[in-house]
């Protein structure tokens, strides 16, 4: 071989082989910035809250060009709902969300067979994380509940908190419903029967349960003062006898008033949780988008979700500043049928509590709008979910609600047990 094919033999080995150290160190580097595990997820379930709710909700507050916190976030993806009903209810799709399991409705961490299958926030606590339950209904209502218990009827509140401080564990438990944490006889810091409800009273069936919480190292806030002052890593603060509201069955009378916002719980539950040098599973509920859907009041719906985005607010900021966080916005179901259309007084239809709602102002404009209503009850429509943060990508696309399972324990790295 001659000397200058030689020499450019050579070269042309060693190009190579800068090359491949070239190539070797873009994949080390690739590698290296893989997305790394979410460490804190903040799951909100706006209950009852379906497309034209959140559509409504950002009219009012931001207009037609605006957009809420829930909404402005890189990835959305879309949800059947069903349990093994074709419309669920809370239990149900809850439990599809923390399980991977359609069941029931009704069912508290159940399977259809009524076996208990274990939860996303105990797949977290056997992580090390610290996990918690924020709402404006009773924390042991059917959301929460599905999350941190197993129970056969939702209905059993009390069995619910008694799982939620001696077998799920869960740090922070805040909302109402004190009336199942005391036995009848014994109120507690909200009265008996009160006038705006008087089926409102302790009903407790498993003892004292706010002084076993004390027991157990849990320090019990019942106003916004005692919340704010709290310390210590295991909170719980209940601030009604049952749900932060009144929703009343014939639409009258309605209020729309929790002593504490939902806004102020969640910073409390993410300041407290945060804490663990693991990371936190949070799961937040806003009530009132269903409650007051069931009544057909328009004006409630609207303002609850208007809380529940200042919430979403919140965590936003947090997951900014600690980008190994994911935040998840999603509804349950759609509650009352919810759709808006133009103000028409040649299109009245509906009579009762299911009558036309409104007009409700456009925010940023002259225009308005009227809602309207085809149901009190639950419907079985695909509902958003929009993400932010680590993995959020994961939840694009049309899916099951039992994905929202997978990809939560997924987005966390957890090893689920088939």
């Amino acid at each position: 071989m001659k000397r200058q094919t030689r020499n450019r033999f050579k070269k042309v080995l060693a190009l190579s082989a800068a090359a491949a150290l070239v190539s070797a160190g873009i994949l080390s580097s690739q590698a290296s910035a893989a997305p790394k595990k979410a460490k804190n997820v903040i799951l909100f379930v706006g209950d009852g809250m379906g497309t034209a709710q959140r559509d409504a909700i950002r009219l009012a507050t931001v207009g037609v060009k605006g957009k809420l916190a829930m909404d402005d976030m890189p990835y959305t993806g879309r949800v059947h709902t069903s349990s093994t009903s074709a419309v669920t209810d809370s239990a149900a799709s809850a439990t599809a969300y923390a399980s991977g399991v359609k069941t029931y409705n009704g069912a508290i961490g159940m399977d259809a067979n009524k076996k208990p299958v274990k939860t996303i926030l105990e797949y977290a606590k056997d992580a090390k994380k610290a996990t918690g339950i924020v709402t404006t209904s009773q924390v042991t209502d059917a959301t929460g509940a599905a999350f941190a218990a197993h129970v056969e009827n939702r209905s059993a509140q009390s069995d619910i908190a008694l799982q939620y401080l001696t077998k799920s564990k869960v740090d922070v438990i805040l909302g109402g419903g004190e009336d199942f944490w005391l036995p009848a006889g014994t109120p507690g810091a909200f009265k008996d029967e009160p006038a705006e409800d008087p089926s409102e009273k302790s009903k407790g069936t498993q003892g004292n349960l706010i002084e076993k919480a004390k027991k157990l190292g849990y320090t019990y806030a019942k106003s916004k003062t005692e919340l704010q002052n709290a310390k210590g890593s295991k909170l719980l603060g209940l601030f009604a006898n049952e749900e932060m509201f009144q929703a009343n069955p014939e639409g009258e009378g309605d209020l729309y008033n929790p002593v504490v916002p939902l806004a102020d719980m969640t910073k409390k539950a993410i300041s407290t949780l945060s804490t663990n040098k693991n990371g936190f599973f949070l799961v937040v509920e806003e009530e009132g988008t269903d409650e007051m859907a069931h009544q057909n009041n328009a004006k409630l719906t609207i303002k609850a979700g208007q809380e529940l985005d200042k919430a979403v607010k919140v965590a936003k900021d947090f997951a900014k500043k600690n980008p190994d966080t994911l935040v998840l916005v999603l509804a349950d179901h759609e509650t009352g049928g919810f759709s808006i259309e133009n103000v028409d007084d040649k299109d009245e239809s509906g009579d009762g509590i299911s009558k036309e709602d409104g007009p409700f102002a456009i925010a940023g404009s002259k225009e308005q709008f009227i809602v309207d209503w085809t149901t009190s009850g639950h419907t079985a429509v695909d509902i958003p979910v929009t993400a932010m943060g680590s993995h959020a990508e994961l939840f694009t696309g049309t899916y099951e609600n039992t994905e929202i399972f997978t990809k939560i324990a997924q987005a966390m790295g957890l090893k689920i047990k088939k």
